[in-house]
């Protein structure tokens, strides 16, 4: 018989399939009391995110071709919804820990 080789874009599909699962498994078993500090870590991930997102929109045209303009476009995009999650992680986490301070009079 003879080895039969897996496509690897099939392999990497069925990766990204599975991270997908555990991801949404992983997120809704967190408990309330962890949901801060899970947001930091998330802004911090989306900080490292921005930054690999602003080196693909500096790609030089000129040096990479057509593939220069797709990775200016999927930069772009990753900026901004980088942004979007950055921003709205520091207001969700501003709003948890308000929750938490005492009210006065």
């Amino acid at each position: 018989m003879e080895a039969v080789a897996i496509d690897p874009t099939i392999f990497r599909l069925a990766i990204f399939v599975l991270a997908i699962f555990v991801g949404y498994y992983v997120v809704w078993s967190v408990t309330p009391a962890l949901h801060t500090p899970l947001m930091a870590v998330t802004n911090a991930i989306s900080s490292v995110i921005i930054v690999g997102a602003l080196i693909a929109v500096g790609v030089d045209t000129n040096v990479a071709g057509d593939g220069g303009l797709w990775s200016k476009g999927f930069g772009f995009l990753a900026t901004i919804l980088a942004g979007v999650n950055i921003f709205g992680g520091f207001l969700v986490t501003q709003r948890m820990l308000a929750m938490y301070k005492k009210k006065t009079k």
